[in-house]
């Protein structure tokens, strides 16, 4: 835990530095050197604008370099070609000789773009100009500016696909970072909200925020986040799941240890409990940690409606957990060795229903088991129409058919299809497809073993997640180890006067955040 005996967060854990600045090529005082290095940098593409224009009485030379589709031509026309060409700022003879004097007053008196950077390597120069913005030269300055110009087409702010709700928020994150910041900082207007922004990938250069609230979370976690991130070093860490699987715990754990999600009233509550947000640009899935078991069967819904519905609705997600993953070890255990466990009538209709087939359970359960995945996985790959068709009309066929041709029996069908429904009511997608991989384990163990292969299975299940970790938190957590507290949001989810603190697992600065101090 954090904040207790040694630092849970790795006791080899290195301090977070930044990294140090490396000399790049420098920046002529000539415009058409620094030009020629940027065309033979990029090859000359085709998308690659340089504009080339003077201005004042003795046509001072200047260069304007973008990239057309990432950069704003509104913003390029109006508030950098248009402001340098259309004033009297050069009339002075001071300023028409000296390349410094022109850009320091073109810097701070005469562009009217929000951002402006100045610098003085090329490489710096040619990163703002493949992130979006655009650079100017001056003749006769061996410093170049960094003009803000992003303005690249981007998906506007939808409903998340992965996590729909009945009742709450309908916005989602894009693949736009400064949306996703945004969207963040609309329903968080605390000044100690911190989003630190970062690079990763040698020639991708992407940009990942990561987002605190500086007060609450626990300090140590944002340092060991930042250590981890800061290892990547790779080409291009292709969106966040690349980024999920570097920085965790344990890469031989099918459990998640990291949440992701679409939403941003989700990425928002958890910041508030303690925890830290990675956002990654290009991507429209944010990262939350550190995570537990009980996060995966949480869904921000159960905040919007009444606590007695919320509990109800998580007590069917923790059964239907339970039968995603047992549910058909348990009757494959049943049928071939504990069939004195089974009620006379209903044994009976089993073994009349089973009349005909040449297979133990075993075979069946796994034959439909791997068509049910294939179909599941047809109908994400197809067209969203063609995927729901394919989804239910094959089930139904295939199901049907294999029933009238005596491969499996009716049972076996209800089994599998109460199983694939089941895996379906889970909010965390990822979480399912964990389940889906842990069943077949059961299923082998109970074709082996019976009921003992299962109790043996799950035994090892539990030694694996209580010694699982996600940035120094227990997996188990609350359960394992126990806290009183946080069994207030756990299974029951309690009035919402009652839940005056924060995770008491996440060992957070400011415990409280509610001033009626109830349910203490």
């Amino acid at each position: 835990m954090l904040g207790q005996g040694r630092n849970p967060l790795g006791s080899d854990r290195q301090q977070f530095a930044s990294s140090h600045d490396q000399s790049g090529t420098a920046i002529s005082s000539s415009v058409a050197i620094n030009t020629t290095y940027i065309q033979q940098l990029l090859g000359s593409p085709s998308d690659l604008l340089i504009r080339e224009f003077g201005a004042g009485p003795r046509n001072h030379r200047l260069v304007l370099v973008s990239i057309d589709g990432l950069a704003d031509k509104n913003v390029l026309n109006d508030d950098v070609l248009g402001m340098v060409q259309s004033g009297d700022w050069l009339q002075q003879t001071s300023l028409s000789e000296d390349g410094e004097a022109v850009l320091n007053a073109l810097h701070h008196h005469v562009l009217s773009v929000n951002g402006i950077d100045r610098v003085s390597t090329m490489d710096d120069a040619l990163l703002g100009v493949l992130s979006g913005n655009s650079a100017l030269f001056v003749e006769g300055s061996i410093h170049a500016l960094v003009l803000s110009s992003q303005g690249w087409k981007s998906r506007g702010v939808e409903e998340p696909q992965t996590e729909a709700l009945i009742r709450g928020p309908r916005d989602g994150f894009s693949e736009d970072l400064r949306v996703n910041t945004t969207l963040i900082r609309r329903r968080l207007r605390d000044p100690n909200l911190r989003m630190d922004s970062m690079r990763i990938g040698r020639r991708s250069k992407k940009d990942v925020v990561i987002a605190y609230v500086q007060g609450v979370v626990h300090p140590g976690l944002v340092e060991e986040v930042k250590r981890r991130i800061v290892t990547i070093d790779v080409d291009d860490p292709e969106g966040s799941g690349f980024i999920e699987q570097w920085i965790a715990d344990s890469f031989l754990s099918p459990f998640p240890q990291i949440q992701n999600t679409e939403r941003p009233d989700k990425t928002t509550a958890a910041l508030t409990q303690g925890k830290v947000a990675i956002i990654v640009d290009g991507t429209p899935f944010t990262l939350i940690l550190p995570i537990t078991i009980g996060s995966l069967v949480q869904s921000p819904e159960d905040y919007y409606t009444d606590w007695i519905i919320s509990t109800l609705m998580r007590m069917l997600r923790f059964t239907a957990a339970f039968l995603a993953t047992f549910l058909p070890a348990l009757y494959i255990a049943l049928v071939e060795y504990h069939q004195g466990m089974i009620p006379s009538k209903l044994a009976f209709s089993i073994a009349g229903s089973r009349e005909g087939v040449p297979f133990p359970a075993v075979i069946e359960a796994v034959l439909m088991e791997v068509t049910l995945e294939v179909l599941r996985e047809a109908g994400v790959r197809l067209p969203r129409p063609i995927g729901q068709t394919i989804g239910i009309v094959g089930g139904l066929v295939i199901g049907e058919a294999a029933v009238a041709a005596g491969i499996v029996s009716p049972i076996m069908v209800i089994v599998v299809s109460i199983t694939a429904i089941s895996s379906f009511a889970l909010p965390s997608y990822t979480f399912a497809i964990t389940l889906r991989i842990i069943r077949f384990g059961i299923m082998m163990a109970a074709a082996v073993f019976g009921l003992y292969g299962i109790v043996l299975a799950y035994v090892m299940i539990n030694i694996h997640i209580v010694n699982l970790k996600s940035f120094g938190i227990p997996f188990s957590t609350p359960f394992a180890p126990f806290f009183r507290n946080d069994w207030k949001d756990l299974v029951v989810r309690a009035p919402v006067t009652m839940l005056t603190r924060r995770p008491q697992m996440m060992q957070t600065s400011d415990e409280v955040r509610m001033d009626k101090d109830e349910g203490k």
